[in-house]
């Protein structure tokens, strides 16, 4: 992750991402996740805990963001 004019921004690495069309924006609660899980072996679970640490929010809406969140990450080749 790469903070570009004050946007954090990751990009899928590799030859599928050669014309950069997978450039991901994440907002604060995103970057703060992704920091988290970042070159580790994680479940939707982990990121799921790490939210309710750092943010006042009900499980419910953690485990829905966090369902969203990875779908995205995984169309853009970030995540398996």
């Amino acid at each position: 992750m790469r903070k570009i004019c004050g946007e954090n921004i990751i990009i899928a690495h590799g030859v599928e991402n050669i014309d950069f069309t997978k450039v991901i924006t994440l907002n604060e609660s995103a970057a703060f996740i992704w920091n988290q899980v970042a070159d580790k072996d994680f479940t939707e679970q982990d990121m799921v805990e790490a939210l309710l640490s750092e943010y006042e929010v009900e499980k419910p809406k953690a485990e829905a963001d966090v369902k969203a969140l990875v779908a995205s990450w995984k169309e853009a080749g970030l995540v398996d």
